[in-house]
């Protein structure tokens, strides 16, 4: 191989490595934003009485169920809702734990 074809192949694998990067950093979802609209979606931080997460479920326990927007939540990335009593069951996948994490820092 020649010299030009070691620099060109150089080149080219720099440019994936920062097209790759690139990729991964607009793919990486913004958690304390979301946290945030979920906590209004949920009716504000005076309406959540407790959160706790299990796997991929986020349980939180409101003071006032009716507050909660849970088309919202759904549109915010949620798998499914349910309701029971005061407390909403929200599947958030692989994520639950980390917007659990910044929810708790808010509240």
């Amino acid at each position: 191989m020649e010299l030009s074809q070691i620099i060109q192949y150089v080149i080219i694998a720099f440019i994936l490595i920062i097209i790759s990067l690139v990729i991964v950093k607009l793919n990486k979802r913004n958690f304390n934003i979301e946290a945030n609209k979920l906590i209004t979606y949920l009716g504000g931080k005076d309406n959540i009485v407790n959160a706790e997460c299990n796997m991929s479920r986020f349980k939180v326990i409101l003071k006032d169920i009716s507050l909660a927007d849970k088309d919202a939540i759904q549109k915010l990335g949620a798998k499914g809702i349910v309701e029971i009593d005061n407390q909403l069951k929200i599947i958030f996948g692989k994520n639950a734990k980390q917007l659990k994490k910044y929810i708790e820092d808010i509240i």
